[in-house]
């Protein structure tokens, strides 16, 4: 038996396919074997014709199909819309897709059957070129809106002369003083937890309703708000299946999630006369994203939150977005829908007339692509690409996305993230801070360690205990701008809590509490001098006393001497060169000084005065501090880490 090549099979294909491959065009196809070029060929190049069969079984539709098609169409079509809700609005890429898919795709189908019938006269349909050339031509209008669409994105890209300039001016951002600006922090408002452990606390609170634990289960979403002047993180419950909708539907969702990010209070909120008919839970009519996108059909709606208002009821902020670029560029938000997640009734408001409690009228995510846009473009579009002279972006996170925290300021949620240069190395420029309610934006410049280098830094603080740090959150201690994060388990509870100074992030302090942790930390920036170098008022206590004992010793390559007064155990840490007066002083002078009180030794911050008593005047004074430099040397090369330390 003669085998087959690939190619001969693939021509046999063809050919039973309907498709001529002889290699020449024939008049009449039964002279066809007089060969190409012979008598009954006219040489001409080869023609293949194809046949379309779902074209030709379109173009043999009669009116009447054609119009239960059309009919068939509209029904999908509607019932797409409602399930898929896209906006009506010119500027939606979601509103383009679903043109493309359910309008434009289907008219060219049918416009090219069309002329497809015409041109050939299949079916019913006799031969005419004109109506075949009428219906091609309206085959093309769809291609158009296609395109017209494709030229809409062109014009929205940042390279389009004149758009780097509008993605720059978005957001606006000013320089401000970070220690004028931000207030000292109030550790009782301070989140010491991250999202990831407000979802287990708030996980395991289920259990305190157990009537419902198999029916509902609570939503991811625990959007961070300040309630009642403390940063707590609220998320509605859910049903749990399809089957407990159907079963719980009437009486609706019965309580929400809260869990203050202060005291790590967990609690399930029941809502006895206005339960949560409104969700994202729902599949139906009460979805929350069908409801309010059918009921402002033409608005396009960012990233939604659940919040709630000062007297505790359950509210869903949906931000309208507006494009301000071409079609699809320059995103910002000019209006909010508020949505009543009990009644479903909506408050259609401008971003001015937002309430002073709703604090996420703009999504973190767009606030920091905002800033993104104006640290790239400032300096034209050419600069981000080639030059990047000056650009600046937002420090990622540890998974690589967006790295961010909230902070507390002014009874509004602001968004804080770290700023570093073009090429993402380990140290930022400054951060910024966004208000999410009014996207008031400023930036302080701070050099030091990027989230990343300091959570490292932190963990090497505990690294034998494997514990794992949460992404920073900044605050303000005595002036200075400071990490502060949770270090947590391997099952997710904080057991500890790390301070760091951004600008020296090898200054780093450790406690089992907030407050311990806090004293820890003013006293290892009184100990390095950062305190006195800043002139701040740390709160530090006056001591006057007569020196008993003092010895030297060199710790981390620093020098310091201990000192013990006559009435306590207290030791006392002068560091230098920073407290370079003490080498004037010896045991039995008179001393006064300001301190800040810790464990085991309380540094010293500033020497105020002191008396030699009989044992030394002004003169010898004057003598001991002209050597000052000398015995301080002395210290550095007899003292070690581990010598004469009271």
């Amino acid at each position: 038996m003669k085998q087959t090549s690939g190619f001969e099979a693939l021509l046999e294909a063809l050919k039973q396919s309907g498709v001529n491959v002889d290699g020449r065009f024939d008049a009449d196809p039964a002279d066809a074997s007089t060969g190409a070029g012979g008598e009954g060929g006219d040489g001409r190049p080869p023609h293949v014709h194809v046949e379309v069969p779902f074209a030709d079984r379109m173009a043999a539709w009669g009116k009447k199909a054609l119009i239960i098609a059309a009919i068939v169409i509209v029904i999908v079509g509607l019932a797409a819309y409602w399930w898929f809700h896209p906006p009506i609005n010119i500027h939606s890429t979601d509103t383009w897709m679903f043109v493309a898919v359910f309008i434009l795709l289907p008219l060219f189908l049918v416009f090219w059957s069309r002329s497809h019938s015409y041109q050939t006269g299949t079916g019913k349909h006799e031969l005419n070129p004109s109506k075949a050339k009428a219906f091609k031509f309206a085959s093309y209008l769809p291609i158009a809106v296609a395109v017209v669409g494709v030229l809409g994105a062109v014009l929205s890209l940042s390279i389009f002369p004149g758009n780097a300039e509008k993605y720059a001016n978005v957001l606006q951002t000013t320089e401000d003083n970070f220690a004028q600006d931000i207030k000292e922090v109030n550790y009782s408002e301070i989140p010491v937890i991250d999202r990831d452990s407000a979802i287990l606390l708030g996980n395991r609170e289920m259990g305190s309703i157990p009537e419902y634990v198999s029916q509902f289960e609570i939503s991811p979403l625990y959007s961070q708000i300040n309630y009642q002047s403390a940063p707590v993180r609220v998320s509605p419950l859910g049903y749990a299946d399809l089957f407990k909708w159907f079963t719980n539907r009437e009486a609706g969702i019965p309580a929400y999630a809260l869990v203050n990010m202060t005291t790590q209070d967990a609690e399930i909120v029941r809502l006895e006369d206005s339960p949560i008919h409104y969700s994202e839970s729902e599949p139906l009519m009460r979805n929350i994203d069908r409801h309010v996108q059918l009921s402002y059909p033409f608005y396009m709606f960012d990233q939604k939150s659940f919040e709630i208002d000062d007297e505790g009821h359950p509210w869903w902020i949906c931000p309208v977005q507006s494009r301000t670029i071409g079609l699809f560029g320059g995103t910002t938000i000019q209006r909010v829908v508020m949505v009543d997640a009990t009644t479903g009734e909506t408050q259609d408001l401008a971003i001015g007339d937002v309430p002073q409690w709703v604090d996420h009228a703009y999504p973190t995510d767009l606030l920091l692509e905002q800033y993104n846009w104006s640290g790239k473009y400032k300096d034209g579009w050419l600069n981000s690409v080639f030059g990047q002279k000056n650009v600046v972006q937002t420090t990622p996170g540890t998974d690589g996305n967006l790295g961010y925290n909230y902070i507390a300021k002014d009874d509004d949620v602001w968004v804080y993230t770290g700023v570093t240069s073009a090429t993402a190395d380990n140290s930022i420029v400054g951060f910024v801070l966004i208000n999410q309610r009014t996207a008031e934006s400023h930036f302080y410049s701070v050099a030091g360690a990027t989230e990343e280098s300091a959570m490292q830094s932190a963990e090497g603080q505990v690294q034998n205990l494997r514990y794992q740090a949460t992404f920073p959150l900044l605050i303000n201690v005595s002036g200075q701008p400071t990490y502060f994060m949770a270090l947590k388990d391997n099952a997710g509870l904080v057991k500890q809590f790390a301070m760091l100074d951004i600008q020296r992030y090898q200054n780093v302090a450790v406690g089992n509490t907030v407050a311990e942790c806090q004293k820890a930390y003013q006293a290892l920036l009184a100990t390095n001098g950062v305190l006195a170098e800043a002139g701040v008022d740390s709160g530090a206590l006056e001591k006057q006393g007569v020196i008993a004992h003092m010895a030297t010793a060199v710790v981390e390559g620093n020098s310091h001497f201990y000192v013990k007064l006559d009435d306590g155990a207290t030791i006392y840490d002068f560091a230098l060169p920073g407290l370079i007066e003490i080498v004037g002083y010896k045991e039995g002078d008179t001393i006064t000084f300001t301190y800040v009180e810790a464990e085991p030794t309380s540094p010293v911050e500033e020497i105020i005065s002191g008396s030699a008593g009989d044992a030394k005047d002004s003169s010898s004074k004057e003598g001991t501090a002209g050597s000052a430099e000398e015995t301080a040397k002395g210290a550095d090369a007899t003292g070690d880490a581990g010598g004469n330390a009271a």
